[in-house]
Parts: structure tokens; C-alpha cells; sequence
């Protein structure tokens, strides 16, 4: 974790650090290990074509195009055999979104004071989240195809933390971009921003003022109409492919980290009173609270108490209002949302019967995928596993023993340290990362275990399988990931891994206020965020790679 205190070292890397090996083994030669490592003219660009590059060394650094990263095979699990993309059968291609946190920037729920204690605890990007998400799917829908083997894309899988603070508004949001059609984000007074951005607070970026703020000290821009063009209609094609949905933190409680005890952050949510600021030693004891465990909150409430009196009015907005776990099915099970399927994207009616977020799908004859809930509705940001979670992903790992198994979850085995019960099942044991491991490395059918939350690109062999961990959409780099299956006939399977960003362009124009030149500058601005991490791009290995294993 980086030592500088911040809401993503805190809230979403829970601990993680950049590990994982940079094996430097070049792909065979031949004409398919070719196309494998070099896209074609026509293929539209991922990230071993080119990687945005910032200019500069300090201050607030501008983007352009960079030289792509190349790919990496990894042998910790099998061996690289020659000719091996001479025999391969492509068996599965699909595409990873994680940690999109489409986000409604003017919640009254929101704690961006916290800002005051480390400026990494707000983004100046969040109010652009939506138009970054679009753009995703945009280059997704482009891509059409793998890099590495060229098979048709079957689907995407999301890992979580689609939304940001568990709300209705920003859930229709999500779905309107993944499955097609026009949303306006914004909540509250439809006129007007009323978030931090035009709050007059040095605090926070206020890119239509000119106020001379923290970020524009560093040299962030003074934009006219920023906050017009931000809340303004967003139009998104849609998916042309089906999608999965699998559930994080940050859907389903508040902050993605506290739990719904007392009503209290529902209430805020909804309400009419927002926390601009608190000072700087109260920002800091709420975030320290928050990062040694507070999963319902207490430390935040005390805080907002004492200081109701500084609180500001805003427009009171019931869309807000919080996803129980029967809602947030019911909402992906809605008809309007099926778009390019399936229905329900992944959930089922009895999920919505039994309240278990947890499903199997098919992905391919001899693939099955398997999605699990790892958040803990008891509170805080880390992830757990149930009893009752465990047995059932034992049972379906025996029914598809024939199958080759890719397990799908929010969060990663690092980030899985939260034992803390169950509010509805409190006689319920919770099992950490490492008991998840122990489950999966019992059947040798499961090859990959794909997750997200901390934000990072980490690729980590264990024993006979692999997890993969891919950095968000929120923070930079900005990243999704194709993942293409394959047998090679000579008893491994490949797992070729290979990252993309969105469709917008590398170099931003200030003047640019487009849905295209926003989600440029959503980029630019993520980089330049004060207090971001570094090194969440990963290693070499943990990038574009193949990755080996034994097929049982």
C-alpha cells in the first residue's frame, strides 16, 4: 500500500501491492504467435498497440500516445511447448470490466471531506465517470474480437463496483450505458450542479471558477462550462454483446464500506443537507476509523453530528435512495435493461427468491463461469465469503467437473480479510480469501479466478491456477481486459490476457466539451489526481500476457 493515507490506498487496495512477475519470455515465431503479439492495421487499438503517455515531470501533465506494452508469457504453471499456436483451439473470449463506480457526484452521502486529511480522498474526475463508462463500451464494441486468437468477443463480465455509492439513480445509470440508451447524470436540482465543484471551497477543483484551488496550484485548468457539459445528456449504444454482472463493495453499501444500521447514510442520501468540509484532524480520525474497520459507520456519524451546524442545503432527491440486494436483482431482471442479454444478466428469479447473488452461466461447450458475492453486508470495504456461500460453490465445482471452471468475484484473495457477520445470517461463519483459495486448488478443473476492487493489474499463480486482477476504470490507468481462452493440444491450456482502454483519445482539447472530448479529459484528469497511487498499471506480467497452465 502506498504510504501517503488515501481513499484508494484505503478503500480499494486494502493493503495490495504491485507484485506479481515480469517474466520476459517472448511468444514462439511463426505467422499465429505473430498476430498474437501485433494487431493488424485495421484492429482497433489496444494497449500492445499503444498506451497513453503523460509529458512533462511535474505539475499537471498532459496525455498523448505512447508505445504499447508487449506481451509476457508466464511458465510458473506449465510449460511454454513449441508450435503450441500451430495445434490451438480457441475455447472462450470475453472482455473483464471492473470498478466502473459510475458515480453520482452530488450525493449528500459522499465524503469528500475527508480530502482535508489527504487529497487523494477525492478524485477531480468523478463527476465524468459516466461518459468514461461509454466510452468503454464503445471500444469494446470496435474491438469486435480477441487480439491474441481473433475469436468473436462472447460477452463481458463486470467484477463489481459498477456504481459508487449503492443508489438507485446511479444503478439505472449503469444499466442505461451497459444495455443502450440516453440518461442525464444528474440528481438533485436539475439546473444545477450543487456538489463540491462550484462549492467555492480551494479544497476542491472548481474548474468554472477562478478560484485559485488546490489542484489549479499544481496547474489544473480553468474551464468554462465544465460543470453545464458534465450534467449535461449522455447517449451510449449499448453492449453489442450479452454482459454478466457480478456485485462489489461499492453497490451495496454506503461508501462501500458501512452497512445500512440505523437508517442513518439512507436518510443522509435522500435528505437535504450536505458536508462540504470538517477539519482536517476530524477528516483524518474519520478515515482512520474507516481504515481499521468501521463497518457501520459510527466514527462518520459522530462527525456529521458535530458539525451539522457547517452543513449546506441542496435539492433533497429520492433517487438516491439506497439497493437492498432484492432490488439490485430485480433492477438487472427489469425487461427495459435486457439489451443484448441475457435476461437478468446472470440473475435469475431465484436469486431474486432467495436473495443470493451468487449464479453459474454457460459460457462455452466445456466452460462454465461462476460468480460469487464476496462482499459482507455487515460493513467495511474488504470481502468475505459465507458458509452457506462455500458449500454451494463446492456443489456446482463437482456438477461441472468436466467443465473447465473461471471464477468470477469482486474481490481478490488479498482483499478478502473481513469476517464480520452478516447482519441477516449472524450465526454464520464468514471465510477469508485464503479458505476461498483452499476451495478453488481442491478442483483441478478451475483456471482462472478474475477479479477487481484494488484498482490494480496483478496477475498471481496458484498452484494450478491463475488469478487475475485488473486495475479499475475510475483511477489511471482506466482499464478493461480481454481474457481469451485456449487448449493447445499438448496438454496446457493458454489464457491470454490483454488490456484496453476506452475509445477516447490519448491527447485532450481544453475547448473540447464533446461526450467524446469529456471522457478524454476523464483520463488526463485521473492521471493528474493528487494522492493516486502509483504503479497501479502492474508489472510487465501482470499486463498483456499468456498465461500457462496444466488442462486437468
Amino acid at each position: 500500500m502506498d504510504p501517503a493515507l488515501s481513499r484508494r490506498a484505503f478503500l480499494l487496495a486494502s493493503g495490495a501491492t504491485a507484485s506479481g512477475l515480469a517474466l520476459e519470455i517472448a511468444l514462439p515465431a511463426g505467422p499465429a504467435a505473430a498476430s498474437a503479439v501485433t494487431p493488424s492495421a485495421t484492429t482497433p487499438m489496444t494497449t500492445v498497440r499503444t498506451v497513453a503517455r503523460p509529458h512533462g515531470t511535474s505539475g499537471y501533465r498532459r496525455l498523448s500516445d505512447g508505445p504499447g506494452w508487449r506481451r509476457v508469457t508466464r511458465t510458473e504453471l506449465a510449460d511454454a511447448r513449441k508450435d503450441r499456436a500451430e495445434r490451438r483451439t480457441v475455447l472462450a473470449c470475453f472482455v473483464q470490466f471492473t470498478d466502473l463506480h459510475i458515480t453520482d457526484a452530488q450525493n449528500p452521502q459522499r465524503y469528500e471531506f475527508l480530502r482535508a486529511g489527504d487529497l487523494g480522498s477525492w478524485r477531480p474526475q468523478e463527476a465524468l465517470t459516466a461518459v468514461g463508462a461509454v466510452s468503454l463500451i464503445e471500444q469494446i464494441n470496435a474491438l469486435g474480437h480477441g487480439p491474441a486468437t481473433r475469436a468473436p468477443i462472447g460477452f463481458v463480465m463486470t467484477t463489481g463496483d459498477n456504481t459508487d455509492n449503492n443508489s438507485r439513480i446511479e444503478m439505472e445509470w449503469f444499466l442505461t450505458a451497459m444495455t443502450g440508451g440516453r440518461f442525464t447524470p444528474n440528481t438533485g436540482d436539475p439546473g444545477a450542479y450543487e456538489g463540491v465543484q462550484n462549492s467555492g471551497l480551494g479544497l476542491y477543483w472548481q474548474p468554472d471558477s477562478g478560484l485559485r484551488d488546490v489542484d489549479k496550484r499544481v496547474g489544473f485548468p480553468h474551464l468554462d462550462g465544465f460543470l453545464k457539459a458534465a450534467i449535461r445528456e449522455v447517449s451510449s449504444p449499448g453492449l453489442a454483446v450479452p454482459w454478466y454482472s457480478t456485485i462489489g463493495n461499492h453497490d451495496q453499501l454506503f461508501g462501500g464500506a458501512y452497512s445500512s444500521a440505523g437508517g442513518f447514510f439512507a436518510d443522509l442520501a435522500t435528505g437535504s443537507r450536505k458536508l462540504f468540509s470538517l477539519p482536517a484532524s476530524e477528516a483524518g480520525a474519520v478515515y482512520q476509523a474507516l481504515r481499521r474497520g468501521d463497518p457501520t459507520g459510527a466514527r462518520f456519524r459522530a462527525a456529521w453530528k458535530r458539525y451539522r451546524g457547517k452543513t449546506r442545503t441542496v435539492t433533497a432527491d429520492e433517487r438516491r435512495a439506497p439497493l437492498s440486494p432484492h432490488a439490485y436483482i430485480a433492477a438487472h431482471l427489469d425487461p427495459a435493461y435486457t439489451g443484448s442479454g441475457p435476461a437478468g444478466h446472470g440473475y435469475t428469479r431465484d436469486n431474486l427468491d432467495s436473495g443470493r447473488l451468487d449464479y453459474s452461466f454457460r459460457i462455452a461447450d466445456g466452460v462454465v463461469g461462476i460468480s460469487l458475492d464476496t462482499t459482507d453486508r455487515g460493513g467495511d470495504y474488504r470481502g468475505s465469503v459465507g458458509t452457506r456461500q462455500l458449500a454451494w460453490l463446492e456443489r456446482t465445482l463437482k456438477t461441472h467437473a468436466d467443465d473447465i471452471a473461471l471464477i468470477f468475484s469482486h474481490h481478490p484473495s488479498w482483499a478478502m480479510t473481513n469476517l464480520t457477520p452478516n447482519p441477516a445470517r449472524p450465526g454464520e461463519k464468514r471465510h477469508s480469501g485464503q479458505e476461498l483459495l483452499a476451495v478453488l486448488r481442491k478442483h483441478g478443473n478451475v483456471a482462472a479466478w478474475i477479479n477487481g476492487h484494488s484498482h490494480l493489474n496483478k496477475i498471481v499463480p496458484h498452484g494450478g491456477l491463475w488469478e487475475i486482477s485488473t486495475a479499475s476504470h475510475v483511477d489511471y490507468p482506466q482499464l478493461a481486459r480481454v481474457v481469451e481462452l485456449a487448449d493447445n493440444h499438448d496438454g496446457t491450456l493458454s489464457l491470454f490476457t490483454t488490456l484496453v482502454e476506452s475509445a477516447a483519445p490519448h491527447r485532450t482539447d481544453f475547448t473540447d466539451l464533446s461526450q467524446s472530448g469529456l471522457a478524454a479529459l476523464y483520463r488526463e484528469l485521473s492521471f493528474n489526481s493528487p494522492g493516486i497511487r502509483s504503479g497501479l498499471a502492474g508489472l510487465p506480467g501482470d499486463r498483456n500476457t499468456e498465461l500457462l497452465l496444466k488442462k486437468r
